[in-house]
């Protein structure tokens, strides 16, 4: 690994000094790359409610179609970390807009499938080329603001984070139940073309140097075999009962292998594939950490409330998406408030609310019953919305904090890799203990209705005097069981996500103090 900055990436950093966007350019510019940003995030939960629609129409079993999910989430990871390599070869502008384009060619593509294969490999095609739109948004808009408005790019950046993952179930469930499934993937073209044509029309006089990187392909190779099995055993491992299955142990020893030997080789690797020196900066390191932990707990608690909801309460996927509009509807209307404020306030307080505020959600939460209302299932997401509102931006903001502008693009891909790697096991781990722990209440549930078993037959008889059969009076009463399992269950992950939120709160104060508009970002330093 190289100690210092080479002659040749100065020059590169004197070439990143474009003056920002002022008016409406940098308006419509700004819009832009949050639409491709949205359009990425929206696409990678879109699919997933309408899994049984496509496994439907194209003759495949549901087991068979959640490989449309596992092809773009495993391409996609092997994509993201390729960004800051592909930005310094190619260009930060060029990449970006090649990216967005191919992934609306992508998009048509998957729209117009003919069979599952063919929409798995398109599904693939698009995750791996979309890598590079989130990380790339992210620097470009850091790059047409002035430095004192750094928060306000990362709050546009922040509120299309969050509400493309709500819009996503939503958006999905009405398509699939109003129009065929294709126009999950269709609606991206227009969007996409658009999105192209501004961002290559307002950018491509900002063009960064572009640098004759030499191909890592040892790298790249060794990132693609292990990103990728991590990635399926991630996806597969819950349904396969983990490490009872072979196939994830395989899977499991390839992916630790491959990581140590990717590790070794980009350590010593003149040219790496993937810039490691970034874990020089000490708030960078310590940041990504709690920006991926934060990030996790939010994405699995989001998935556990939506699971909750479809299977235990009744809930559509359209009204199980709605009750998590509030969110996205807080963080929109505070994340402006919260830009203004981060102009004044260390990143860190931010922070500490986003996580305090979480806590509360998630306690809130810990408290609902099996009859508990729309609204009463809504407040805690009120709630949550002002912690997504203050999370997104002070995180990155202290993930960024010293990275100087040229190695932004690096940084950004680096960071969500990270998040998307732990947002796996986030999301693995939550379906895995809620099932486990639902086991365990259920046992100790049984155990409790046979003690009080002259309970369980007056309830039966009251059941039978009102005209049920004694069969299906001893179903009501199993799934009444089963449901107060699952959330006890839930109440206990509710509770466990609320403590460790408080204790990243503790974790971000070991950060250094950020100020996003006290200046130009730190010069690197060896």
């Amino acid at each position: 690994m190289k100690d210092g900055p080479a002659i040749e990436d100065v020059v590169v950093a004197e070439e990143l000094a474009f003056p920002p966007m002022r008016g409406g350019q940098l308006t419509i510019t700004a819009l832009a790359l949050a639409l491709a940003t949205f359009m990425q995030v929206l696409d990678a939960t879109i699919a997933n409610v309408s899994l049984p629609t496509i496994a439907g129409n194209i003759g495949a079993s549901t087991d068979q179609a959640t490989w449309v999910i596992t092809s773009f989430v495993v391409a996609n990871g092997i994509g993201v970390p390729l960004t800051g390599w592909l930005m310094g070869r190619y260009g930060v502008v060029r990449t970006f807009v090649v990216s967005v384009f191919a992934f609306t060619l992508a998009s048509l593509l998957c729209g117009i499938a003919w069979s599952l294969n063919s929409l798995i490999l398109f599904r693939a095609i698009q995750g791996v080329v979309s890598g590079p739109m989130i990380p790339g948004s992210q620097a470009l808009l850091l790059s047409i603001f002035p430095q004192s408005k750094r928060a306000a790019a990362l709050g546009i950046w922040s509120i299309t984070t969050l509400v493309a993952p709500i819009c996503g179930p939503i958006l999905g469930g009405y398509i699939s139940d109003q129009y065929h499934w294709g126009w999950i993937f269709l609606i991206n073209v227009p969007v996409g073309l658009l999105v192209t044509s501004l961002c290559w029309s307002n950018l491509r006089t900002r063009e960064t140097a572009m640098r004759r990187l030499p191909v890592d392909a040892v790298g790249m190779g060794l990132l693609v075999i292990w990103a990728g099995a991590l990635q399926i055993m991630l996806d597969r491992g819950k349904n396969a009962d983990w490490f009872a299955s072979p196939l994830i142990i395989w899977l499991g020893i390839v992916s630790v292998v491959g990581f140590l030997l990717f590790l070794v080789w980009e350590l010593t690797e003149e040219h790496p594939i993937v810039d490691l020196s970034m874990f020089r900066f000490a708030n960078f390191t310590l940041g990504t950490l709690i920006f991926c932990l934060g990030n996790g707990v939010f994405l699995a608690n989001m998935l556990l409330m939506s699971l909750w909801l479809q299977t235990q309460m009744g809930y559509t996927a359209t009204w199980a998406g709605l009750v998590s509009a509030p969110t996205g509807a807080v963080a929109v209307i505070l994340t402006p408030l919260v830009v203004i404020a981060m102009a004044r306030v260390d990143a860190r307080i931010v922070a500490t609310v986003a996580f305090l505020a979480s806590a509360a959600s998630y306690l809130m939460r810990a408290s609902l019953t099996a009859d508990a209302s729309f609204g009463a299932i809504a407040l805690p997401l009120i709630v949550q919305g002002i912690g997504s509102a203050t999370f997104f931006v002070a995180t990155v903001s202290i993930v960024l904090d010293g990275v100087p502008a040229w190695r932004i693009p690096s940084a950004s891909g680096l960071s969500n890799f990270a998040r998307i790697v732990v947002s796996g096991f986030s999301v693995s781990i939550m379906t895995t203990l809620w099932d486990r722990r639902e086991a365990l209440h259920q046992s100790r549930l049984a155990e409790m209705s046979g003690a009080a078993a002259s309970s369980l037959d007056s309830a039966l008889t009251t059941l039978q005097s009102l005209g049920m059969p004694a069969l299906a009076g001893k179903a009501a009463l199993a799934r009444a069981l089963s449901g107060q399992a699952y959330l006890l269950a839930s109440i206990d992950l509710f509770q466990l996500s609320a403590w460790l939120c408080f204790g990243l709160a503790a974790l971000v104060w070991f950060c250094r103090r950020t100020l996003p508009s006290s200046g130009p970002p730190a010069p690197d330093q060896p």
